[in-house]
């Protein structure tokens, strides 16, 4: 039976794997195992800026679902961002990403967030029909990145 659980450091390779699914249908990344479990560790050891959901099957994770606290001045407080959110690709289509939604949205609730944001690649019309029928709606607003050179 799956399972919604919080992502532990045991469940850090097979996040890599959903990453690197991730990573290779995005324009604009690309999978670095080293970064990523970094990243995904960094996360796990510091629950108060984030929690990764992971949606499990025995011992085999079918998703996930990454949701970074922050604070935002137009809300007057605490908001999330939805980030890495990723299904097996065998499993879509059959209520996973569903699930890690709703267990997104009660998290962010119960962590006292009054907005979800989240981005999604322009071509990926299954990922905004899914958001859409979950109640998200597309901004105005546009993403813009500048990558700071590491030393």
């Amino acid at each position: 039976m799956a399972q919604i659980a919080t992502a532990t450091l045991e469940d850090i390779p097979q996040l890599c794997g959903l990453l690197a699914l991730l990573f290779n249908q995005e324009l604009e990344f690309s999978p670095e195992s080293a970064r990523q479990v970094a990243g995904l560790r960094q996360i796990i050891e510091r629950p108060e800026s984030g929690r990764i959901l992971v949606l499990r099957e025995d011992e085999t994770l079918l998703g996930m679902a990454n949701l970074l606290f922050t604070v935002s001045t137009a809300r007057g407080g605490r908001v999330a961002i939805l980030d890495d959110f990723v299904v097996l690709p065998e499993r879509r289509g059959g209520g996973v990403g569903s699930a890690l939604l709703q267990a997104a949205r009660a998290l962010a609730e119960a962590e006292g967030c009054s907005r979800i944001t989240l981005q999604t690649d322009a071509s990926n019309d299954a990922a905004m029909r899914l958001y859409q029928r979950h109640g998200f709606a597309q901004s105005t607003m546009v993403p813009f990145r500048l990558l700071i050179p590491e030393e």
